[in-house]
C-alpha cells in the first residue's frame, strides 16, 4: 500500500480492523483502571504495549513511577520533527467496577466503565498509527503518551508530557468528542484549585463571647467574596466548592476551611483571579488567612488551533462526514500542551457521552470514520 492511496482506501483498511480493535476494547474496559491503583493500571499498559507491539512494533518507552501507574511513550518512525498524542488509561472508577457490569454491546453503542473516557481514543490511536505504517512510513517520529493519572490533574505525567510537546509540530489529544455530531474542542478552560484556612479566636459562646473572633464568621465574608468574582462575561466562575469549621456548638469558632475552584478562558484572567484568591485580605480583626494552591491547569485557548482544525475538516469532508468545534470547560492535557504554544487539537477521540458515569457509551458507528480521520491527520503532519 502507498501513501498516497485515496480516503476510500484508508477508511475501508481501519473497518476490516474493526473486530480486533473491538476485541481490544473489551479486554481493555473489562480491565478495571482506578488512577491510584498502581498495579492494576500497570496490569492494563502491559496490555497496551503489548498490543502496539504486535501492531507497529514500534520502540516503547517506560517511565517508571513508585506511586502511580508507570508513564508510557510507543514511538513509531524516526526524523528531525515530531507529532505528539495524548491518551491516558486511567478512570474515576474504583476496583471491581469491571467485573459487576462489564463491557456490552446494546444496538449501535458500547457501553463498560471508561469506554468512553477514554479507552476507546486509546485504542483508536494505536489502530491509526497502526494504518500510518500501513500505508507508508512516516518521516517525523510519532509518539503516542499513555497517561496513568489524568483524571487526578496528571501529577506525576505533566512534566514529561510538557516535555513530549516542546519537542512537537502538533498535538492530538484523544479525549471524547463533544456531543453526538462529534465536535472537536478547540478550546478549553484552566483549572485552578485552592484552599483557604481561618484561624479565629476560640471562646466559650455563653461566658465569653465577646473575646472570641469566629472563623465561621470570616469564612462567610470571604464566600460571598470568592463567589462574587465570578464574571460569566468573561468565561471564568469562582467556586466555593466546600466549607467547614467550628469544633462544638458552645465556642466560638477557631478554624475554618473551605475549597475553591477556578475556571477560566483566558490565561491573562487566570493570572489576575490567582493574584487576587493568594492575597485575600480577613474582615474581622485577629483572624488569620491562609491560601494555599494555585492553577492545576492552564487555559488552552482558541487561537493556536485554526490550521489544526480545518485541516480535520477537509479530512473529513473528504471520508465523508463533518462535525463542528466547541469550547469546554473540562480541563484535559491539552491545556498543558497548548500552554506552550504547541498547536493542539482535542477532542479527537469516541463519539459517545455519560463521561464518568455509570451509563457512559460510545457510538459503534463512529468509531472507524474517526480513526481514519486521525490517521490521515497523522500521516499529514508526520509526512
Amino acid at each position: 500500500m502507498k501513501e498516497t492511496a485515496p480516503m476510500s482506501e484508508w477508511k475501508g483498511y481501519i473497518a476490516e480492523q474493526l473486530p480486533d480493535l473491538l476485541t481490544d476494547l473489551e479486554k481493555l474496559v473489562n480491565m478495571d483502571t482506578p488512577s491510584r491503583n498502581k498495579p492494576l493500571i500497570d496490569q492494563a499498559m502491559k496490555f497496551v504495549i503489548e498490543r502496539f507491539q504486535a501492531l507497529i512494533g514500534g520502540r516503547v518507552e517506560v517511565i517508571p513511577q513508585s506511586e502511580r501507574g508507570d508513564q508510557v511513550k510507543l514511538h513509531l518512525g524516526q526524523g528531525e520533527g515530531q507529532i505528539l498524542i495524548l491518551t491516558h488509561l486511567d478512570t474515576v472508577f474504583p476496583e471491581g467496577e469491571a467485573s459487576s457490569r462489564p463491557f456490552r454491546q446494546e444496538g449501535g453503542r458500547l457501553y463498560g466503565p471508561g469506554v468512553f473516557d477514554m479507552k476507546c481514543g486509546l485504542l483508536q490511536g494505536l489502530y491509526a498509527m497502526h494504518t500510518v505504517a500501513k500505508f507508508g512510513a512516516p518521516k517525523k517520529n510519532i509518539v503516542l503518551f499513555v497517561n496513568t493519572d489524568e483524571e487526578i490533574a496528571s501529577t506525576t505525567s505533566r512534566r514529561w508530557i510538557e516535555e513530549e510537546a516542546a519537542k512537537s509540530d502538533a498535538v492530538f489529544v484523544l479525549e471524547p468528542a463533544l456531543g453526538p455530531d462529534g465536535k472537536l474542542k478547540t478550546a478549553r478552560k484552566g483549572v485552578g484549585r485552592f484552599t483557604l484556612e481561618i484561624e479565629g479566636v476560640a471562646a466559650h459562646s455563653g461566658i465569653d463571647h465577646k473575646s472570641g473572633v469566629s472563623a465561621l464568621e470570616e469564612l462567610a465574608h470571604q464566600i460571598l467574596y470568592l463567589q462574587g468574582l465570578t464574571d460569566y462575561e468573561q468565561g471564568s466562575t469562582v467556586n466555593v466548592g466546600t466549607a467547614s469549621g467550628g469544633t462544638a456548638f458552645n465556642i466560638v469558632s477557631p478554624y475554618a476551611k473551605a475549597e475553591v475552584e477556578v475556571r477560566v478562558e483566558k490565561l491573562q484572567e487566570a493570572e489576575r483571579l490567582m493574584h487576587l484568591i493568594m492575597n485575600l485580605k480577613p474582615v474581622l480583626a485577629k483572624t488569620k488567612l491562609t491560601v494555599t494552591g494555585g492553577m492545576v491547569r492552564p487555559p488552552m485557548e482558541q487561537t493556536l488551533n485554526r490550521r489544526l482544525y480545518q485541516d480535520a475538516k477537509d479530512i473529513a469532508a473528504a471520508l465523508g462526514f463533518d462535525f463542528g468545534e466547541a469550547s469546554t470547560g473540562g480541563a484535559s492535557d491539552g491545556n498543558f500542551t497548548a500552554a506552550l504554544g504547541i498547536p493542539t487539537l482535542d477532542g479527537l477521540g469516541a463519539v459517545g457521552a455519560g463521561a464518568h458515569t455509570e451509563e457512559e457509551y460510545v457510538e459503534l458507528d463512529h468509531i472507524v470514520p474517526r480513526t481514519a480521520l486521525l490517521a490521515r491527520l497523522l500521516q499529514k503532519y508526520s509526512s
